[in-house]
This record gives structure tokens, sequence and C-alpha cells, in this order.
């Protein structure tokens, strides 16, 4: 099989058409087409279907692309090694993660690992849906309470638990009456919010009177007296500090974990072992506490 096709087979498929391929990287459109061209005949395959509009993937395409994009990145990161005389983690690192991390933590993360392996162009996507982490190129995610899945493999570097809090100007209902609540997501009809304190098992009647799409933003809504909000302790911890929200209790269950996750198939790269083992140096206990303290410095 001729390398130099796979190559370019590889950054049709990685860009998704042959136009962007040819942006990104230099390489003359008429030659990526013919390469594509000429390892369709070699291996008697389609590899895209060609639309006027779209090029997408076939099954076999995508079976290829899969099986030899990282071996391809593993061949280019040797090499680049060997000639370098060292062995430093170099290259593109493609992450995704949950909106709410990426707004308290990513940034100070991504400048700090950046600091530390500057060979390494880092790229930080921010949202929570589930990616296609081979179809989209990236080499890690984060994610909150993933689901099982047989294609990823990974480990849990944060711990995170829910509390209820509210401004100080804000008090439980003596007489059970429905209290205002913040809410993340949709507006929900009145409830029961159940949780714990010091002294034993206690509840609140609450009526959502705000529905936001950020806890960051349901955090603001809270100081400023509008409601009570569950929240997780971390995204909080300074404010309970500073007196500007109490805590009413912790809700039961058993909280978040925060999971790095990477495909099964894949070989772990240098890259992705530099930003496990950063997560690893900033994070060695994974608890809420710690999580708040990094924010803190």
């Amino acid at each position: 099989m001729d390398l130099l096709a796979l190559a370019d087979f590889n950054l049709v498929a990685r860009h998704g058409g042959f136009g962007r391929a040819a942006r990104e990287t230099g390489r003359p459109k008429a030659t990526l087409s013919r390469r594509v061209g000429e390892l369709e005949s070699n291996l008697n395959i389609r590899l895209f279907e060609r639309g006027s509009r779209v090029l997408k993937l076939t099954e076999e395409g995508r079976a290829l692309f899969e099986r030899t994009a990282v071996l391809l990145t593993e061949l280019d990161e040797t090499a680049a090694a060997i000639a370098s005389g060292g062995h430093n983690p170099r290259g593109r690192l493609r992450i995704s993660a949950p909106l709410l991390f990426s707004q308290i933590a990513m940034g100070k993360l991504a400048a700090g690992f950046a600091l530390k392996y500057p060979e390494i162009r880092l790229e930080i996507t921010t949202e929570d849906r589930p990616v296609d982490m081979v179809e989209e190129a990236y080499d890690l995610v984060i994610r909150v309470n993933p689901k099982p899945d047989a294609n990823l493999v990974g480990r849990v570097f944060l711990h995170d638990r829910l509390v209820i809090v509210a401004s100080p100007r804000l008090a439980p209902s003596a007489d059970g009456a429905a209290i205002p609540a913040v809410v993340h997501g949709a507006i929900s009809q009145a409830t029961i919010w159940e949780f714990s304190t010091p002294s034993g098992q206690s509840s609140a009647s609450v009526n959502p009177v705000l529905g936001l799409s950020s806890l960051v933003m349901v955090r603001d809504a809270v100081r400023m007296g509008v409601g009570v909000a569950r929240l997780p302790v971390s995204l909080v911890s300074p404010d309970l500090a500073a007196g500007t929200l109490v805590r009413w209790g912790d809700v039961e269950g058993p909280g978040t974990a925060l999971w790095a996750l990477y495909p099964t198939r894949r070989l772990l790269s240098a890259r992705v072992s530099a930003f496990l083992e950063y997560l690893r140096e900033a994070f060695p206990q994974g608890t809420p506490d710690e999580l708040a303290a990094y924010l803190r410095q």
C-alpha cells in the first residue's frame, strides 16, 4: 500500500473534503484528489461518497480511517522524536471538554500545560454533546458521569458533589411554603428537594422561577437573591467561604465524576499521556476541595 496516498486519504477524511484539506495543509487539491483516486483503484473499493457539495466516508472508508489514522500519527511522532534526538511530546492535541469545567478551569489548565509542553499544539473545544472522537479527530474527551462505552477507556480525575445554596437574605420557610428556586435547564413544576444537614435529613418545597442553561449563570442569579439552587460545591466554595452564599445542605446521591476518555483501539500517544499526567499533578486526590483550591490559586 502506498503510504503517501494513505496519508493524503487521512488528510481528506480528517478535514472533511479535498478543498478544506488543501487549504489547511497547503497541498494542491488536484494532487490530493489524484492520490485518493489511486488508493481507491489499488484497493478496488470506494472510500468516499462524492456529492455536489458533500463528501462522506463510505463504510469501508471509515474503517480504513479508524485503523490507519493513529498509526500514521505514531509514525510521524516517532520520526520527529528520532530527528530531534529527544522524546519530548510534540504535535497537535485536540480535546473536547464540558462547558462548566471549561469555564472555570480549562483556561488555566491549558495555559499551564502549554507552558510545560511548548512543542504540543493544544486545541480545546467546549461542548456538552457526545462527540465522535474518530470522525471529529479528538485525542481526548472530558465528560461528566459518561455512559458506559465499550469503545472508550479512561480514568476519573475529579469528583464533585451538589449542595443546596442560597443568598443569606433568603431563609428556609418556617411554615412549609414553597421557596423560589433557580434551576439548571427548563423550568419544572413545584417539587420537594431533599438534602442532608449536620443535624440529619431535611427537605424544602421549591417553586422554580428561573431556568438557566449554564451553572455559572445559576450561581450568579442565586447571589442576587432570586432563589435557592443546587450547585457543585467546587463552584460555590469561594462564596461559602466569603459568606455571600450559605449552604442549606448536601444533595443525596453519588455526586459527579469527571472522566478523561480516549478510544480503546488507539495506542496512548505521548501527548495524551502527558495531559493525563498533568491532570493527575493538578488534582492528585481528585476531591471537590482540591478543585476549589486550584481555582483560587
